[in-house]
């Protein structure tokens, strides 16, 4: 391969993404504007709502080179404006990612915190729309909420800021699992669909291996899945369990992060973090298991389908109740 000319592609590509960003910006400056203007009118009473009917029938009979204009967009518009007229903090955000992804969060999402969670979400993880459209339907806001108040003692004493990077739920409804399934298949579904998998959790982290080897003496223990995290900087190891959360498998998990501290983690990263998966999981039962941990654990539930927004939604308003 000649390596001559890898700079000037580079050059290339970067001005090719800075004037498609440039322009989308410009796209949404203009649709805020539009909004701007007519809901000013409507509010001063100097136009009727029959105004954007009326608006889009003379640009379509008048202006016929100017396309995307129909009453419906020209409705989303007025109403983008007025979702986030009060929310100055939100305004960069809002102009580095698509007017579809934008469409998508403020029709969907029911809260100014999480709108703003989705609008974070979208630029930092640079979804797709597909894939921005499945983290809203997989409640990952809501999910995520319930799992910054779940964080334990000995993770928040890490002195890492690790808002946002845990769930206390993960959805897999990408795998297809029957009712009935074995940890052995749950492995290899989440390794056949990495992709999905990496979606769920979040594209900081990096997967390194499955059944990964650590030696202790002279036996050899093999962690199901671990990660690298890029802004935690340190290992993540994922314990897959197919059943409800047993005491016992915490002291597994302990024992594989010791392992990893003492002979894998590099002298500059920080210390390792585990992660139990278990299709199902009692509070009080983790509770008691937990209340003498020092170990930097999370203890999370998977579900193989789409969760019910409106619980979590209610579980999440009785949670944040409570505090």
């Amino acid at each position: 391969m000649d390596n001559r000319f890898t700079d000037i592609v580079q050059i290339i590509k970067q001005s090719r993404y800075n004037t498609i960003k440039s322009v989308n910006a410009d796209l949404i400056n203009l649709y805020w504007k539009i909004g701007e203007y007519i809901s000013k009118k409507i509010e001063k009473s100097e136009w009727g709502d029959s105004v954007v009917s009326e608006l889009a029938k003379y640009i379509q009979q008048n202006e016929s080179e100017i396309k995307g204009f129909s009453d419906k967009n020209i409705w989303r518009m007025k109403q983008f404006y007025e979702t986030y007229k009060g929310c100055p903090e939100l305004s960069t955000t809002l102009r580095e990612i698509s007017w579809s992804h934008n469409l998508a969060i403020f029709s969907r999402c029911k809260t100014a915190e999480e709108r703003g969670f989705y609008l974070k979400l979208a630029k930092q993880e640079n979804y797709s729309f597909r894939e921005l459209d499945r983290q809203i339907s997989s409640s990952n806001f809501e999910r995520t909420m319930i799992g910054n108040t779940k964080l334990l003692t000995a993770l928040r004493e890490t002195n890492r800021d690790l808002t946002n990077t845990f769930k206390d739920s993960y959805v897999f409804e990408f795998l297809g699992l029957p009712e009935s399934f074995n940890e052995s298949e749950l492995q290899r579904g989440l390794l056949k669909q990495m992709k999905n998998f990496i979606l769920e959790l979040g594209k900081e982290f990096l997967f390194i291996g499955e059944e990964y080897k650590v030696q202790v003496g002279n036996s050899d223990f093999f962690i199901d899945l671990l990660f690298f995290h890029r802004g935690l900087q340190c290992l993540v190891a994922f314990e897959l369990k197919a059943d409800k959360f047993k005491p016992d498998h915490l002291g597994q998990l302990n024992f594989y992060l010791e392992a990893l501290d003492r002979d894998v983690k590099k002298f500059n990263e920080n210390p390792s973090i585990g992660v139990l998966l278990c299709k199902d999981k009692d509070i009080e039962v983790i509770e008691y298991a937990l209340s003498r941990s020092l170990s930097p654990t999370m203890i999370s539930e998977y579900k193989t389908q789409l969760p019910d927004k409106k619980i979590l939604q209610q579980k999440l308003h009785e949670l944040f109740n409570n505090y």
